[in-house]
């Protein structure tokens, strides 16, 4: 499981880097085209949000597999090594079984055939490949957090922890 983890971490990050990269590239393209050219660029927009949409979720997951998330941590650091584990154990556990919940919902929503039906209103893209971002996210996230549970439970604290 840690070497899907490791795969996912790089798709994470080349995809991130080329989603912002993109998004960058197009918000100074849509600013040039506004306002020297006087000829916005009509879809720039509902890209834009769809590439913030996608790098949300991948840099969500990403920074959960490395624990950038804040966190209030006094009770965890009064307590001795053992407990700190089973904290872990316990928080690792709550939050897959709310990311399988998230999953579930979330394909469920995607899949939905009014939801298959719909498209953007400037690209006319199918609105299930940028609401796919989430199920994909949540899909990686949970991948790290068993990752990390499994760590955990063979009491090999790596980096990720």
């Amino acid at each position: 499981m840690a070497k899907i983890s490791q795969v996912i971490t790089k798709i994470e990050e080349l995809l991130m880097i080329i989603l912002m990269a993109a998004l960058a590239i197009l918000m100074i393209f849509a600013v040039i085209f506004r306002y020297f050219f006087k000829d916005p660029i009509p879809w720039a927009g509902e890209v834009s949000i769809f590439l913030l949409i996608w790098t949300s979720f991948i840099g969500g997951s990403w920074g959960l597999k490395y624990g950038t998330q804040a966190s209030v941590t006094f009770l965890y650091d009064a307590v001795s090594k053992r407990s700190k584990r089973i904290f872990k154990i316990v928080q690792d556990c709550m939050m897959i079984a709310f990311l399988f919940i998230l999953i579930y919902y979330a394909y469920k929503w995607m899949m939905n055939p009014a939801m298959l039906l719909q498209k953007s209103s400037s690209l006319q893209l199918p609105m299930w490949i940028p609401y796919s971002a989430v199920f994909i996210g949540l899909i990686f996230a949970a991948i790290h957090l068993l990752s990390h549970l499994i760590d955990t439970l063979k009491n090999r604290e790596g980096e990720n922890t």
